[in-house]
């Protein structure tokens, strides 16, 4: 778990973290340098989870590489949402870059959008409370979450 006292706002008790895979953790189907390494060293700290509709059919390999098992889901936004419900919303970091993030990324306590090689939509910087360039440094915010702090307090 992972709290943050937030000046400004309420704490939050992380519990999970959930991942959109294509355009966030990985770009064309493979997994970013870096991510498989700092997941591993959140795993200890919060509950991993990975969405993905698999677009390119290569989310086996990413399992393989981060060591746990992806959800398929839809394209469809609200099944990505109602992941992030399903887990208690109020104990979740969302973490994406896509238009089909978006409804996850405003269920969620915190969001984190990504804007990466495949680009940011403007529905998921809408909803995110914090925007990072890459996704390590979205990991790396969770991995130090003083950072996360420093940022949203008010």
């Amino acid at each position: 778990m992972i709290a943050l006292d937030i000046p400004g706002r309420e704490t939050l008790q992380l519990e999970h973290a959930v991942f959109d895979v294509n355009g966030t953790l990985a770009v064309d189907g493979e997994l970013l340098p870096g991510v498989a390494e700092r997941m591993q060293a959140l795993a200890g700290q919060l509950s991993l989870h990975m969405l993905t509709a698999d677009t390119y059919g290569k989310q086996a390999s990413i399992d393989e590489t981060v060591g746990f098992k992806a959800t398929v889901v839809s394209r469809d936004a609200v099944e990505k949402a109602a992941y992030v419900l399903s887990l208690g919303a109020d104990r979740v970091v969302a973490i994406g870059n896509g238009a089909n993030d978006a409804i996850m990324m405003q269920s969620a306590a915190l969001s984190i959008a990504v804007l990466g090689a495949e680009g940011l939509a403007g529905a998921a910087l809408k909803a995110a409370d914090i925007v990072v360039i890459s996704i390590n440094d979205a990991l790396d915010l969770l991995l130090r979450p003083e950072r996360l702090v420093a940022t949203l307090r008010r």
